[in-house]
């Protein structure tokens, strides 16, 4: 007997023809071959016009739209505009460049849909795990250290301080709460630190206050005097020290702490190393620079990215623990559905760790793939003399700079950051600040290149970052001569005082 109510038809989000999407398919990717390719034939940053800006307030979409028109609308409206970090002359904060087959792997994960938060007996994880051993192996630490990929540097830092913590407080801060502390929990940092550390101490519950600046050296190290000091009194004063943060490349000048020193102090206040790493770590692959790393190795944890200076594209960091176990006890939550690791068959039958015993995320994506398949193709090596590669690159920009009558260095490059002004004969500190603000900002606008800009004692400084595949020594040329090229041109404008 026929249903008075029949149900409605079913539907699927798969396409309604697959070779349709598959000669749609294709053509994307002929297209961002050609998109990479031919990078060098367009302006570093192009400013997105207004007109496109209002393509973006549209309504929401309701019904369904030809997937030939969507990707049309990206060519016409997405693609043209970028933050622009793929090109050979950008060298703005700290962006990777990322590679072809790479970008590939992320259309076989996304593909795969793979959660790696977790479960056994599939590849995901296996893979996981051998990107993290050869990261440990590549960095000098131990194979019995656990690891996890993360998003990003901000992340591995959170999880890494979170162990520190929890391991360092003296009480059960997971059962407890920070309320359970009998002492406020001190960490330690040089003021060059990068702004996620004190993120993750406030997201931890400690306090920005707990988060202890301690003045740098004219190298913008940690000062070892002031370090020492500062512990010593905040034990005096009835604190709880816990940790130190050593930074392996800071984000403004690439400085490098003292991590041997910053080791020994940490073995003997008995408090906690963690590194932040997350672009200067991997100067360790390169002999030039490989001496300034010395310690690193001996961090209780490590953070560091993937998407900087290993040129890998975004999102990708990670982090490693020393001892396992630690890192385990301090995120490790099994409710009934989700017991694991009794051994046996099945998907949650196996004895490798899950991931999410390691972090704060259960679901997660297959971060690994590109990762393995990135090193794959190009074997350790190549990375260390690309990154060496880099490294010449800068000091070669270095020695434009100190060549150049109008333009002076104003730090010292340690690793693979530069950071120098335009200097304008009878302007005043404020007015150099404001002459090479206009200098950058006319970089960018007329698509020449991309540094970006920072407060170097008390001025203000043109910055160059590079973590970049596609440069050349010529690139950097460019980079000169238009800097003062640009300066002459908006001195002239200037008034006279």
């Amino acid at each position: 007997m026929a249903s008075k109510n029949p149900l409605p038809a079913e539907e699927t989000l798969d396409p309604q023809n697959w070779e349709s999407l598959r000669a749609l398919g294709h053509r994307m990717l002929d297209d961002m071959l050609d998109y990479l390719k031919t990078v060098r034939e367009r302006p570093a940053w192009r400013h997105i016009p207004e007109q496109v800006k209002a393509q973006f307030n549209q309504p929401l979409p309701l019904d369904p739209q030809p997937p030939e028109e969507i990707y049309q609308e990206f060519l016409e409206n997405v693609l043209p505009y970028p933050v622009g970090n793929i090109h050979p002359r950008f060298w703005g904060w700290v962006f990777g460049t990322g590679t072809a087959l790479a970008a590939f792997a992320e259309l076989l994960a996304a593909s795969m849909n793979t959660n790696a938060g977790g479960l056994d007996h599939h590849s995901a994880v296996h893979v996981e795990k051998q990107v993290i051993d050869w990261f440990k192996q590549m960095l000098g630490f131990p194979a019995s250290a656990s690891g996890l990929l993360t998003s990003g540097c901000s992340a591995a830092n959170l999880i890494g301080l979170a162990v520190a913590r929890d391991i360092k407080a003296g009480f059960d801060v997971r059962r407890d709460g920070i309320p359970g502390a009998s002492r406020k929990m001190m960490l330690y940092a040089s003021q060059e630190i990068h702004s996620s550390v004190q993120k993750a101490v406030e997201l931890l519950g400690l306090g920005s206050d707990a988060l202890r600046y301690v003045p740098v050296n004219d190298d913008f190290q940690i000062d070892l005097q002031a370090l020492k000091a500062t512990i010593t009194q905040d034990r005096q004063d009835g604190h709880l020290p816990f940790c130190v943060v050593g930074a392996a490349g800071t984000t403004n000048t690439g400085a490098i702490d003292d991590l041997n020193a910053l080791a020994d102090i940490c073995q003997r206040e008995n408090v906690w190393l963690h590194v932040d790493g997350a672009f200067g770590a991997w100067g360790v692959l390169a002999p030039g620079v490989r001496s300034q790393l010395a310690g690193m190795e001996r961090a209780d944890s490590l953070a560091f990215d993937l998407h900087k200076w290993m040129y890998m594209p975004y999102e990708i960091g990670c982090v490693l623990v020393r001892h396992e176990e630690e890192h385990r006890k301090a995120f490790s939550l099994t409710p009934a559905y989700l017991t694991h690791g009794e051994g046996g068959r099945g998907m949650t039958g196996g004895d490798l760790p899950w991931f999410c015993d390691y972090g704060f995320q259960l679901s997660r994506g297959f971060r690994a793939l590109k990762a393995w398949m990135s090193l794959k193709e190009h074997g350790s090596r190549r990375y260390a003399r690309l990154i060496q590669q880099n490294i010449d690159q800068v000091r070669y920009l270095a020695g434009l700079i100190d060549a150049s009558p109008q333009l002076e260095l104003s730090a010292p490059v340690t690793l693979n950051v530069v950071c120098f002004r335009y200097l304008e004969p009878g302007l005043d500190e404020g007015g150099l600040d404001a002459l090479n603000k206009q200098i950058l900002t006319e970089l960018h606008e007329q698509g020449i290149a991309v540094p970006s800009g920072t407060i170097i004692r008390g001025k203000y400084v043109l910055r160059v970052a590079h973590t970049n595949h596609r440069s050349r020594r010529d690139d950097f040329d460019i980079l000169v001569r238009e800097v003062i090229r640009i300066g002459k041109e908006l001195a002239l404008a200037i008034e006279p005082a």
